[in-house]
């Protein structure tokens, strides 16, 4: 669904349900293994938790990925140069923007986001920083193509995808979201976009795991929170207190994963439709894929984006990577 401007907004129901919201639980919880999209954890209760979750001790990503921004901006200058339009998919509270938007002298910036609240305060606040720069946040799913604001349509655009997020997504649907980024990012006059994405590097089992299921149990609440949003957005009634937050290394597919799991059998309803669990039985909540440099330009090159540099922080655990977007061929 659009508004006036052709802008995404969320599709909600006469109820204002999230019509995609429950169709993605419903039809999570009447599978084998229960499993529910991991966009969906960012409600504003949500990202205000990862937000609280990048402050954790256990939790390297956020420091090596700021290492490198704040390394590396000559030559982010020098090879994105200056005049394009910033687009941020899943913007959250933009808190490592500024380190980009310094660097480059943007034109626009454009956050995308589906936590409206918090994009709009987060907006506000980075328009505070920059005031002469010009900011256009949107209210979407940036999962799919989104049509951008009228005033940026015929910049030269620069996605900026930081986090990791891409790590959340099973390779298929990894592809499907850099080819509709692709579709985004397209200018009118035909510059080739290009893409500045965070990847998380394969490295020791216990420090992955610990970094998903802190001392301080943050990452425990963000996975419970979810729980707690089905039923106060979809009149459920799913027993919190018999959930328990679990993270588990799966080396055959290269990635963390988090469960919710249930620590005695329950039964429950959502939207007037009956679940039940037994004990041990879980919902998969989240992936965080690892890479390493043939598989994260493996990625990249499906989704219709060519690698051109590459940073890795000082402790070689976290990537950087800017791409072009690939002229789109039929054969070698």
């Amino acid at each position: 669904m659009k508004n006036e401007q052709g802008m995404a907004i969320v599709d909600r129901d006469e109820d204002g349900v999230d019509r995609a919201f429950r169709k993605d639980v419903l039809n999570g919880l009447r599978q084998r293994q229960k499993a529910i999209p991991a966009r969906w954890l960012y409600d504003d209760a949500g990202s205000q938790l990862f937000e609280d979750i990048t402050e954790v001790e256990e939790y390297y990503p956020t420091r090596a990925e700021t290492e490198i921004l704040k390394a590396r901006g000559e030559e982010f200058a020098e090879l994105i140069g200056e005049g394009r339009a910033v687009v941020e998919f899943g913007s959250g509270s933009s808190v490592k923007t500024p380190l980009l938007l310094s660097a480059i002298e943007p034109a626009a910036y454009i956050p995308l986001d589906i936590a409206g609240d918090f994009l709009r305060a987060s907006a506000a606040a980075l328009g505070e920083k920059f005031p002469g720069l010009p900011i256009h946040p949107v209210e979407a799913d940036f999962m799919r193509e989104t049509p951008l604001p009228d005033a940026v349509k015929t910049m030269p655009k620069l996605g900026f995808f930081p986090g990791s997020t891409i790590g959340n997504m099973v390779p298929r649907t990894a592809v499907d979201l850099l080819r509709s980024m692709r579709a985004t990012l397209r200018a009118d006059e035909g510059t080739a976009p290009l893409l500045l994405i965070g990847m998380d590097l394969v490295k020791d089992r216990d420090v992955l795991e610990a970094a998903y299921d802190d001392a301080k149990g943050v990452t425990a609440e963000f996975n419970l929170n979810l729980a707690r949003r089905i039923n106060r957005e979809l009149d459920g009634d799913i027993p919190v207190d018999a959930l328990r937050h679990e993270a588990r290394w799966n080396n055959k597919f290269a990635r963390v994963e988090m469960h919710l799991e249930a620590a005695r059998a329950i039964d429950f309803s959502i939207c007037g439709e009956r679940f039940s669990m037994a004990k041990g039985e879980t919902i998969h909540t989240e992936n965080s894929h690892k890479f390493t440099r043939r598989s994260s330009a493996t990625l990249l090159l499906a989704g219709g984006w060519t690698p051109v540099k590459r940073w890795r922080d000082s402790e070689k655990r976290f990537s950087l990577i800017l791409a072009e977007a690939t002229e789109q061929r039929e054969a070698p």
